[in-house]
C-alpha cells in the first residue's frame, strides 16, 4: 500500500503593500527639520522652557539646544529666543517667525499625510496601471467628475469626437476642438477626467425607444432628491454604478414625478463634457 502524497502547502495570501512617507524641510540643501524638530519647537512654546520642552518630547537638554541652535542659524532669523525679567524670571519663547513656521509645517504635514494615504489606497494596486488622476480628486464646481480611459478619437475638420470608457463599462462621448485634442495630447488608452456641470444634465422619464440627438444617454434609477425653493438636486444611478447629478427646477421634479426608486434617464450633450488630463 503506497503512502499518500503529503498535502500541498497552502499559498499564503500576499500582504497588502502600504506606502509611508515623511516631510522634511531644507534650506539650501541643509536639513532644517521634520516632525521631531517641529514638535520640539511646539513643546518649547507650550512649556516656556527648553529644558521642559526637551523633557516633553523625550530628548536631552543638550540635544534640544543643539537642534534649536542649528535651526536658528539655518532659518535666517531666530525661531526661538530667550526672555528675561518679569515675575517668572524670564524664559524661552518662539519668535513670530518660529510660530509661523510651526503652524505652516502642521498644515503641510496634514496635507502630506492625506496625500500619502491617497497614494497608498489608490496607487498600490499592482494589477492596475498607475495614474495620477486616479489618486487626486480635483475640486471643481462641476458636480459630475469621472475618471475614464480614451477608447476612440474620431477627428473632424474643426472638432474631434472623443469616446471614453468609464468604470463599469459605460461610455461617454465628448466633443472638443482639434486644438484642445492637440493641447491635451489626447490618445487612445489615455486616462482622463470628464467634468460635467449638474446644470447641463437633462432628465427624462418614459423615453422608451425615442431617438434623440443627445449623444450621451444613461438609463438608471433616482437614488436621491434634494428639494429647494426653486431648483432641486437629483441623483440618478445607472445599473453599472455610475452616478449622475442634475440640477432641475422643482416644477420639473414634480411634473416628472422624480423620487427615489423612480426610473429616469440622464441626457448629456457631448459638447457639455469637459476633459482634463495629466500635464
Amino acid at each position: 500500500m503506497s503512502n499518500p502524497a503529503p498535502p500541498r502547502p497552502r499559498r499564503r495570501r500576499p500582504s497588502a503593500v502600504a506606502l509611508q512617507g515623511s516631510l522634511w524641510l531644507e534650506v539650501e540643501g541643509r536639513p532644517l527639520g521634520g516632525s521631531e524638530r517641529m514638535a520640539l519647537l511646539k513643546a518649547v512654546a507650550e512649556q516656556g522652557s527648553i529644558t521642559q520642552g526637551a523633557q516633553a518630547v523625550g530628548i536631552s537638554y543638550k540635544g534640544a539646544w543643539d537642534a534649536i541652535d542649528a535651526m536658528n542659524e539655518l532659518a535666517g532669523e531666530p525661531l526661538v529666543e530667550r526672555t528675561s525679567g518679569g515675575r517668572g524670571g524670564g524664559g524661552t519663547r518662539l519668535t513670530d517667525h518660529g510660530q509661523r513656521l510651526v503652524a505652516r509645517f502642521e498644515q503641510l504635514s496634514a496635507a502630506h499625510q492625506r496625500f500619502v494615504q491617497l497614494l497608498s489606497t489608490q496607487g498600490m494596486d499592482l494589477d492596475q496601471a498607475f495614474s495620477f488622476l486616479r489618486v487626486v480628486n480635483i475640486k471643481t464646481s462641476a458636480r459630475n467628475q469621472w475618471v475614464g480611459t480614451v477608447s476612440a478619437i474620431r477627428a473632424g475638420a474643426v472638432n474631434d469626437e472623443v469616446e471614453l470608457l468609464l468604470p463599469g463599462g459605460a461610455r461617454l462621448v465628448a466633443i472638443v476642438t482639434r486644438e484642445s485634442t492637440d493641447a491635451l495630447g489626447l490618445r487612445v488608452k489615455q486616462t482622463v477626467i470628464a467634468l460635467v456641470k449638474s446644470s447641463a444634465v437633462m432628465l427624462a422619464t418614459d423615453l422608451g425607444d425615442a431617438r434623440l440627438s443627445t449623444r450621451n444617454r444613461f438609463d438608471g434609477v433616482v437614488c436621491g432628491v434634494r428639494p429647494g425653493a426653486v431648483n432641486a438636486e437629483v441623483t440618478v444611478e445607472t445599473a453599472d454604478g455610475l452616478r449622475i447629478v442634475a440640477i432641475v427646477t422643482q416644477a420639473s421634479v414634480d411634473g416628472l414625478g422624480l423620487a427615489p426608486g423612480q426610473a429616469a434617464t440622464a441626457l448629456l450633450k457631448a459638447s457639455d463634457v469637459i476633459l482634463a488630463c495629466e500635464s
